[in-house]
C-alpha cells in the first residue's frame, strides 16, 4: 500500500511504452498543442490520467440502478458541475456525456491552448513562452503555468499582464499578431495537404 504520508503519483504511465501507434498519436498531440519537446509526453499522460478518473467515476454512477437519490445523486451532481465549470461539458449535460470527453478536449482547456484560441499568441508554442515569461494574467493574477486548466468563468478575464509590454495595442508584436497567425494557419494547411497527398 505504500507509506501513508506519501501520496501515490496521480499520473499513470503507459502499460505498453513501446506501442508505435500510441507513440505516433502522442507525438502528433505534442506538436499540435505546443507541448514541451522534452517531457511533453508526460503532460499528455497527466491529462489522460485525469480523463481516466472522470470516466471511471462516470461509469460507476451509470452502473448504479438508481443514482437519483442520496449520496450517488450528490456525487453525480458534483461531477457534472465540476466538468461544466472546467468547460469540458455543456450546461445540462448528462453523466453519459462524460464518456464522450477525449484527451484533446482536456488539452484544449489548458491555459496555453486558451491563450492561443483567444488570439493572444500567434502559435501554441508562442503562447507557452508568453505564459512562462509572465505576460499573461487572469484578472489580477499573473499566470506562469501553461498546464493550468482555465475555468469557463475565467475566460473573459484572460488578458496580457499589466506589466507586460504587449498590453500596449501599438506594440509591434500586437500589430503583427494577425499576420503571424495567418502564416501559422497557412503552414498548417500546407502540412495537412502534403500529408493527404502522401497517404493517397
Amino acid at each position: 500500500m505504500g507509506e501513508p504520508k506519501f501520496s501515490r503519483p496521480r499520473t499513470q504511465t503507459p502499460t505498453h511504452p513501446w506501442k508505435q501507434a500510441r507513440i505516433d498519436e502522442e507525438h502528433d498531440l505534442k506538436e499540435r498543442y505546443g507541448l514541451k519537446k522534452v517531457g511533453g509526453m508526460r503532460e499528455i499522460w497527466r491529462e489522460k490520467s485525469a480523463l481516466r478518473r472522470h470516466r471511471n467515476q462516470a461509469m460507476k454512477l451509470i452502473g448504479r440502478v438508481d443514482s437519483t437519490e442520496g449520496h450517488y445523486a450528490k456525487e453525480k451532481e458534483q461531477l457534472l458541475n465540476s466538468l461544466t465549470k472546467k468547460g469540458l461539458l455543456q450546461t445540462g449535460a448528462d453523466v453519459g456525456d462524460v464518456l464522450e470527453i477525449n484527451v484533446e478536449h482536456m488539452l484544449s482547456r489548458r491555459l496555453q491552448s486558451v491563450v492561443y484560441y483567444k488570439g493572444l499568441a500567434p502559435s501554441m508554442r508562442a503562447a507557452r513562452n508568453l505564459i512562462v515569461h509572465g505576460h499573461i494574467c487572469i484578472g489580477d493574477q499573473r499566470m506562469t503555468v501553461p498546464g493550468y486548466h482555465v475555468l469557463k468563468e475565467e475566460e473573459d478575464s484572460l488578458q496580457y499582464s499589466e506589466n507586460s509590454p504587449f498590453v500596449d495595442p501599438e506594440h509591434p508584436f500586437r500589430k503583427e499578431l494577425e499576420t503571424l497567425r495567418y502564416q501559422e494557419d497557412d503552414e498548417e494547411e500546407l502540412e495537412e495537404d502534403s500529408a493527404e497527398e502522401e497517404e493517397s
